[in-house]
């Protein structure tokens, strides 16, 4: 009986239009932010931070730049681990080469690079969907992984091929203690977030979803093809490209191309299945699971006195993750994302069902 928007009514278009429409919702949102900007920084541990936090976050964020492409506008891209590695190499390069440029600054130009390779790869989604753009964006995935490995100038002439950062700064405070690097990604998380989410609600938003659901019809009502698309492989690369910065100025600290590998691609492919196609929610979902299970897979045996090796739980997580994948494809194509808004749904309703 707390879920209920009984008494709560709307007086102008600006109250009508607000993200949480329901009181209970604003509440609990409010209060998972004060716990995320202050009793995790306060109470959880390094490894919590380091090895859970921090990469859930980071791929929080990546998944809802490929949900923008995949889930809005429907469009399908095996390609973001290649815009995440554009974005973090882009980033090193303005670090390392401008002097004194902040690092708030080198991620969102990292950004603005990953959004120009975007654009470029999807220019084939004009002409072609389906199997054949998946496999037009996944050339984008061999030839950036190429360009990094082969050409030294990326690497700013690294004889290993891989690069580091250290000492970093971000408006005069450092970014150097797991409280500190948690809470950075939390900003951009947050901000992205809201960002996203107004962008899905707005007029853009619905050109996206337009084209997703039937192209040709909104080609027929005056949504432009060319513009809808381009700006979602924009949008999509531009957050891809922030967080692929995130991770390896953030989380990594030191990386190689292999970090940006294919894996990445489909993993965060399978956040965005298993959380949810067209949900802001679902992408945060989609991660949270993707970081949690293979911990979890490794200590559930260890509770029970289960002897279980490290080769068997890393299989066991792919046929996990396959039958997930083909389980939600079947059931619910919507990913937990659903799930979680029928469970809200019903409590709304809860305990006089109509």
């Amino acid at each position: 009986m707390l879920y209920r928007e009984n008494g709560q009514f709307k007086t102008s278009y600006r109250a009508d239009q607000q993200i949480f429409a329901i009181r209970q919702d604003r509440i609990a949102m409010l209060a998972l932010l004060l716990v995320a900007f202050v009793a995790v920084p306060l109470f959880a541990s390094e490894y919590n931070l380091r090895a859970i936090l921090i990469p859930f976050l980071i791929l929080s964020l990546a998944a809802l730049g490929l949900n923008i492409l995949v889930g809005y506008c429907g469009q399908i891209s095996l390609g973001t681990g290649a815009f995440m590695a554009v974005g973090a190499y882009a980033a090193y390069n303005f670090q390392v080469r401008i002097e004194g440029m902040q690092l708030v600054a080198s991620l969102l130009l990292g950004g603005v690079c990953a959004t120009a390779i975007g654009v470029l790869f999807g220019i084939p989604s004009l002409r072609i969907k389906g199997l054949y753009l998946a496999v037009a964006t996944l050339a984008a995935q061999f030839f950036v992984d190429w360009a990094f490995l082969r050409i030294p100038w990326f690497t700013n002439y690294s004889p290993s091929g891989s690069v580091s950062v250290s000492n970093l700064t971000a408006f005069g405070f450092p970014v150097e203690t797991p409280q500190q690097r948690y809470l950075f990604c939390l900003i951009f998380v947050t901000v992205f977030a809201l960002l996203a989410k107004n962008l899905v609600r707005g007029a853009i938003g619905r050109e996206w979803m337009a084209i997703r659901d039937m192209d040709v019809a909104a080609a027929v009502i005056g949504i432009r093809p060319v513009y809808a698309k381009l700006t979602a492989f924009a949008v999509s690369s531009f957050i891809v490209g922030v967080a692929g910065g995130l991770w390896g100025f953030i989380h990594l600290s030191s990386w190689e191309p292999a970090a940006f590998s294919i894996d990445r691609s489909f993993q965060l492919l399978f956040m965005v299945i298993i959380g949810g196609l067209g949900s802001i929610m679902g992408s945060f979902f989609g991660a949270a699971f993707i970081v949690i299970l293979p911990i979890m897979l490794n200590q559930i045996p260890l509770w029970f006195g289960i002897p279980i090796d490290t080769a068997l739980a890393s299989h066991l997580e792919f046929m996990i993750f396959g039958a997930l994948i083909v389980f939600f494809l079947i059931v619910e194509p919507h990913g937990l994302a659903r799930l979680w808004s029928t469970a809200k749904e019903k409590l709304r309703l809860w305990p006089f069902p109509h």
